[in-house]
């Protein structure tokens, strides 16, 4: 296995690192540039993990305090009424039709005359 293939794995193993990458804090060169000095080290990648880790629980922190929970409220009830109308509706057996009495035709009669 190449270098560039060992780089890609390792990359796909921590993707992480994309993260650093889209914030422009390093490119991809920079970093092939470290696995080449220092190979799968943890100590050198540790940094960009915890960074990592902390910048997506800001992320996640933010994402919380945009919910509105009035509106998670409404759409939780709404979902309830739902399932309840389809529960009633699922729960209702159909009423059988009341047999039609049969009455013998008379053998004179063809075609409605």
């Amino acid at each position: 296995m190449s270098k560039q293939e060992a780089f890609k794995t390792f990359v796909k193993a921590h993707p992480e690192l994309a993260s650093h990458v889209r914030d422009k804090q390093k490119t991809w060169q920079e970093f092939y540039e470290i696995y080449d000095m220092y190979g799968e080290n943890e100590e050198v990648w540790r940094k960009y993990q915890e960074a990592s880790r902390a910048f997506q629980i800001n992320e996640l922190a933010a994402l919380v305090k945009g919910i509105n929970m009035d509106n998670v409220q409404k759409y939780i009830t709404n979902a309830q009424k739902a399932i309840n109308v389809i529960q009633e509706l699922s729960s209702k057996s159909p009423k059988p039709n009341p047999p039609v009495p049969k009455s013998p035709r008379p053998i004179s009669k063809f075609f409605g005359d």
